[in-house]
């Protein structure tokens, strides 16, 4: 079975729930990890909105997520590191953790959380940019998958 990252949330390719945008409670969503390959030590995530108007925005860097996790809880704390010894990167707003959908007026925007198995983790410090995340990510995949949402405004 191939790893596939999704939400109970919403289908691929659907509306992603106003909880989980800056104009609802702004938490993270909840996401299930399945088909994990053999080997996994960690993960890594980013969330990105290609079609922001400034060039891809980035919602989410997160790593060094463990092995054996199924997936995320909803409402992931947006510390740096977690006790579990998940580290944050740094999104577009120069913060650590989620930071959910905004997008300004007009045509939905997609949303894609794409999921990196590892065959060790990261081992870099909190605070990465998506760039440097998902360089180092790439580097150690076993494989990864993708997942995608929309929102928009009117």
């Amino acid at each position: 079975m191939a790893l596939r990252v999704s939400s109970p949330q919403w289908k691929r390719g659907e509306t992603i729930p106003k909880k989980y945008t800056g104009d609802g409670a702004d938490v993270s969503p909840p996401l299930v990890f399945e088909g994990t390959p053999t080997g996994t030590k960690a993960f890594a995530l980013i969330c990105d909105d290609p079609d922001a108007p400034a060039g891809t925005w980035v919602h989410w860097v997160i790593y060094d997520i463990p092995g054996t996790a199924k997936g995320l809880s909803e409402g992931v704390p947006t510390d740096a590191s977690l006790p579990d010894g998940t580290h944050q990167g740094r999104n577009s707003w120069k913060k650590s953790g989620y930071g959910g959908p905004s997008p300004p007026p007009g045509k939905p925007h997609r949303y894609f959380f794409r999921l990196y198995a590892l065959r060790e983790p990261l081992g870099a410090a909190p605070g990465l940019g998506a760039k440097e995340a998902e360089a180092a990510a790439r580097a150690k995949s076993l494989e990864s998958a993708e997942f995608m949402g929309t929102y928009g405004r009117t």
